[in-house]
């Protein structure tokens, strides 16, 4: 099995096929941006993009991934540059406990990307589906516009 994991074609070990994805990225290539949460898909700490889309890494196999082209939060980075979703966290000052970043993050990117011009109900439908345990929502939310202005003036 092989996939583009941020950027570059890595294989996937066999014996590994049935693992969650999650374990794979963690255990086996040691990227630590997706992190395990609840096992179960349900709060969005492991999102990483297959495809571009935002997928629980925990609640799919190495297999079913297998030919896909996989970001994790390390591979939003570009050279020394944070992307404009990371940039905007740092400016905004989103973290708080730290918890949801991974998911937060890469739902905005997959949002983003998906979307240019979301407007704030999209943002919130987005965003609603991960877990944020210390409720920096408003602030969340903000990061994603300020992005959304970044991303928007770079592609101008």
């Amino acid at each position: 099995m092989r996939i583009m994991l941020n950027g570059q074609s890595v294989a996937i070990p066999e014996e590994m096929a049935d693992e969650p994805l999650l374990f794979v990225l963690r255990d086996h290539f040691a990227l630590n941006g997706p992190r395990f949460g609840c096992g179960v898909g349900s709060c969005g700490a492991c999102t990483v993009l297959v495809d571009g889309a935002a997928t629980r890494a925990c609640g799919i196999s190495a297999e079913a991934v297998d030919g896909a082209e996989i970001v994790t939060l390390e591979g939003l980075v570009r050279g020394e540059t944070l992307h404009p979703v990371q940039q905007a966290w740092i400016a905004e000052s989103v973290p708080q406990c730290g918890y949801c970043q991974n998911g937060q993050i890469m739902t905005a990117v997959a949002l983003l990307n998906a979307t240019p011009a979301a407007h704030e109900a999209e943002i919130a439908a987005a965003m609603d589906d991960v877990l944020c345990r210390c409720g920096t929502h408003t602030r969340i939310a903000k990061a994603i516009r300020t992005a959304q202005t970044a991303m928007k003036e770079a592609s101008q």
